[in-house]
């Protein structure tokens, strides 16, 4: 929904590859690669696997086209277990992964997991966190949404895309947190399967709110199915000049999720290094950071030593507010 469609020339292809480090020394080629979204199609997993499967073939970077598996379950647990346990030695794998991932690490959701089961590669992108609600809904400010959440908690349930204990839960819950309610656990949250089944759950009227990422949103927004309250970012953005922000309304919550992948811990160092020359090519592409843009996802790269310093930070953040807030003890 928010690729567009983007014919590379062979001889522009290799012209690419020829003049990046990544052409030089490379013996590694994947074999039938396969990206791994850890939720249904539609949400910023499944946008995130799709999106570099195109540009990857496209730019010559891989030979064979790249399978995308939508493998659904626990908020990426199934994912991440199917590639520690069944996978840890493929060298043509690469799992999408953002803030939920290390929250779920974080949180001791990915039962005995760590950040050392699995290798981690990238990102390459933040994109910031909102709150929604259907067109037709009779809630029209953030302030009015969080004062009918403390006064009746449970009489409002806010869809995310992702597991309880997700970043998609702990956003609202932050926000509540600001609004003065004592124990945001009682918040009422309902999970879905990815970020287009929350949405699908908001428009057919058995959630009143929606927490998640401006990406799973757009497409919804632009065809007048659901309007948004608040963006959590520190001011208002390009796209959306119209939507306050969260610190406007009183909150001051900003919620950034980051974007990018792991692979199994397992694979070979060539494999490790052919993935990570390719994705940092890859962000390098106009076309790429085109798409990225129109999907309201800002430029945020680690790749190597960073990305695995990163993880490692955003874990112990995580767990640290985790406690805060009450999600774990």
């Amino acid at each position: 929904m928010f690729i567009k469609p983007m014919r590379v020339a062979a001889v522009t292809a290799l012209a690419i590859v020829a003049t990046t480090p990544f052409a030089f020394a490379q013996d590694f080629q994947p074999e039938s690669p396969e990206c791994i979204a850890p939720a249904n199609p539609g949400g910023g997993w499944d946008f995130i696997c799709r999106t570099t499967a195109k540009y990857l073939f496209d730019l010559g970077l891989i030979e064979d086209s790249m399978q995308v598996t939508n493998m659904t379950g626990g908020g990426g647990g199934v994912a991440f277990a199917h590639t520690v346990k069944e996978r840890n030695d493929d060298d043509n794998l690469i799992v999408a992964a953002s803030m939920s991932t290390s929250a779920r690490i974080a949180q001791g959701v990915f039962e005995g997991a760590t950040k050392e089961d699995v290798h981690w590669l990238a990102t390459f992108g933040a994109e910031y966190g909102a709150i929604a609600v259907a067109e037709d809904s009779e809630i029209e400010s953030l302030t009015q949404l969080m004062e009918m959440i403390k006064e009746e908690p449970r009489s409002i349930a806010i869809a995310g895309g992702s597991s309880v204990g997700s970043y998609d839960h702990i956003k609202p819950m932050l926000v509540a947190q600001e609004a003065g309610m004592e124990d945001v656990t009682q918040m009422k949250y309902v999970s879905f399967s990815g970020g287009g089944e929350a949405v699908t759950g908001l428009l057919s009227g058995s959630v009143q709110a929606l927490s998640g990422d401006l990406s799973e949103m757009l497409g919804f927004i632009e065809s007048g199915d659901i309007r948004l309250l608040a963006i959590l970012a520190p001011e208002r953005l390009e796209a959306f000049p119209d939507v306050p922000t969260a610190r406007e309304e009183g909150y001051d919550v900003v919620g950034a999720n980051w974007r990018g992948f792991y692979m199994p811990a397992g694979a070979s160092d060539e494999a490790k290094e052919f993935w990570s020359n390719a994705l940092q090519t890859m962000v390098e592409d106009e076309g790429f950071q085109a798409d990225l843009k129109e999907a309201s996802i800002e430029r945020f790269n680690n790749f190597g030593a960073d990305m695995d310093a990163f993880a490692a930070q955003k874990i112990e953040e995580v767990r640290t507010l985790s406690e805060e807030i009450g999600i774990i003890q």
